[in-house]
């Protein structure tokens, strides 16, 4: 496709808080750039992280901007991929809180050889990449995997590691220029390399302590063929055999191993991330601030991979932070952090979706787990009917519209009825989380409210502190009935007296609970109320909680009837 063809497609009418469209241009642009000045034949957006611990959701801001990216290339018509590497050949760095203390004897061996403690999966990685890959599914993020196990296992590297080897004086020298550069702070004061995983690519360019001037720096690293660890000191290389000897610094053994016909190590990580730039093709890749400061990732890999491999490093976007309120910043080596299949127990998979393709990737932002869910429910409902009017769309609703379907999976899971969050929660709150009661008290079916009903019953019962929960009575309190005043007497007395016989129109039952004080003054149910009324009507409210759940405050109060039904609250308001 020309750049005019693309200019026209992208570029035009593009808002500039529309981050998509903007880098998907750059990443456009670029391949071009590389490819004489004309696109190739499929454009490769990548991604990558090391599965070392739970996959949090500051990880799932690689995957989601490199998809967002990838659906807006596709959306043009043109071939794209979204590449995604599991850095599964990294080292096992340190054992997390929870495990096994007897798992130190893991460290420093491949994350694929580490066995799972609860011997489910087949190893450490696999541990972490399954539910991160359901998640992903009901995301409706669609990718190809490349497992870097195997590919360094099956020697498909192995040209391109001869390359870095033999190009290392060239490496070394590109390396000490930045070693003398003082990095950047990230952005909003956070490491964001830290945060969003960069277990992956926190490797240390040193070979082996001890070792040589040539080796101290070598661009390549075995495992250890006796323990299968990569703590070793090389010894020495030989160009022409390509032999390198190692000892290792715990099992104390040494061995030699053949580089160009043993598949026992893996590149340094500022050597194998720009290795892969050019072996994968890749035209776009994102990755955390820090990634982008003098001495970092990508600034070194970019000066690498031209000379040495022959390639040039891809377009790069910067994303920040990602964390939860209330909680310090994830490290997935820490453990207990939340993740992408925790967020989705309760956001429907357009909102978790949404909370990042409307803000800029560098902008920080906390996911919510507390009544902040109730207001970003509120936002995105009223999101929802905004789009329904071609008339208003703009780049609120062009973020609504990528966040709700994907061009793999299309329209993405939301209930056909559509009732506020807040309501569903509050009465799941009274009913204990029973689904069925909750959609009776709706008027709608379950099937017509998943998957919101589950998630308000899961984030009302798991999410809410148990003091904020409503705890409905079991029985009238006699002994507050006994002592009511005239004036609330009066008040329950036209309650009951006026209270249907079923709660099914909402409209009546609202009308009569806020109107009993108008009544009680004289006034007509739909008449306007004076001050005097309104302050009657703050009494018998805190009234009606103290009597029905035992608050001063509660869900309301017509929910609340609606959910108790109208025997419970005549059985709860009546006098002996």
């Amino acid at each position: 496709m020309a750049r005019g063809q693309r200019n026209q497609q992208g570029d035009q009418q593009q808002d500039p808080s529309d981050w998509v469209t903007r880098t998907a241009d750059l990443a456009l642009r670029h391949a071009e750039s590389v490819n004489g000045g004309t696109l190739p034949d499929l454009i490769t957006c990548a991604s990558g992280i090391s599965p070392s611990g739970p996959i949090h959701l500051g990880n799932l801001r690689e995957f989601l901007t490199v998809h967002f990216v990838a659906e807006e290339i596709r959306r043009r018509g043109i071939n794209v991929r979204h590449l995604h590497s599991w850095d599964d050949y990294d080292r096992f760095r340190k054992v997390p809180a929870g495990v096994d203390p007897a798992w130190n004897e893991h460290i420093g061996r491949p994350l694929s050889a580490v066995p799972d403690p609860t011997g489910e999966f087949a190893n450490w990685a696999e541990r972490y990449k399954a539910p991160l890959r359901a998640a992903l599914a009901d995301l409706g993020c669609d990718m190809v995997e490349v497992d870097q196990t195997e590919m360094y296992r099956s020697g498909a590297y192995r040209e391109q590691i001869l390359t870095a080897i033999r190009k290392r004086g060239e490496i070394e020298s590109v390396m000490a220029t930045f070693r003398t550069k003082k990095a950047a702070p990230a952005v909003d004061g956070e490491v964001a390399g830290e945060a969003e995983g960069a277990e992956s690519t926190a490797e240390d360019d040193d070979a082996g302590h001890g070792a040589s001037e040539d080796l101290a720096r070598f661009p390549y690293k075995p495992y250890c063929r006796g323990c299968g660890r990569d703590t070793v000191t090389l010894t020495s290389y030989d160009d022409e055999t390509t032999d390198l000897a190692y000892t290792c610094d715990v099992c104390g053994d040494s061995f030699v191993t053949n580089v160009a016909t043993q598949d026992e190590g893996k590149l340094v990580w500022k050597v194998d991330w720009p290795m892969r730039w050019t072996y994968e093709d890749v035209h776009f890749e994102p990755g955390g601030v820090d990634h982008a400061t003098p001495g970092s990732s990508y600034t070194v890999g970019k000066a690498i991979v031209g000379p040495t491999f022959g390639g040039s490093a891809p377009s790069f976007v910067g994303y920040s932070f990602v964390g939860v309120a209330g909680m310090p910043k994830m490290s997935s080596s820490k453990g207990g952090v939340p993740t992408a299949a925790e967020a989705l127990r309760i956001l429907e998979a357009p909102i978790l979706r949404w909370l990042y393709v409307r803000r800029q990737p560098k902008q920080a932002f906390n996911v919510d787990f507390g009544q902040e869910v109730l207001r970003l429910y509120d936002e995105w409902d009223a999101l929802t009917k905004k789009a329904a009017d071609p008339a208003k769309r703009d780049a609120a609703v062009l973020a609504w519209e990528r966040a709700s379907a994907t061009s793999s999976a299309g329209t993405l899971p939301t209930p056909a009825v559509v009732v506020p969050f807040r309501m569903l929660s509050s009465v799941a709150d009274v009913t204990a989380g029973s689904r069925e009661i909750t959609a009776r008290t709706v008027g709608a079916t379950e099937a017509e409210l998943e998957p919101r009903l589950e998630k308000a019953a899961t984030w009302i019962t798991s999410y809410v502190d148990p003091e904020d929960r409503t705890t409905v009575r079991e029985s009238a309190d006699l002994d507050r009935l006994k002592t009511l005043g005239d004036d609330e007497s009066r008040w329950l007395g036209l309650l009951l007296d006026g209270l249907p016989a079923t709660f099914e129109d909402a409209d009546e039952l609202t009308g009569l609970i806020y109107g009993v004080p108008k009544l009680a003054h004289g006034l007509a149910i739909t008449d306007a109320p004076t001050d005097e009324v309104k302050a009657d009507q703050k009494a018998f409210f805190k009234l009606l909680y103290e009597l029905l759940v035992d608050a001063e405050r509660g869900p309301r109060l017509p929910t609340l009837f609606a959910a108790l039904g109208p025997e419970r609250v005549r059985a709860l308001l009546t006098p002996a």
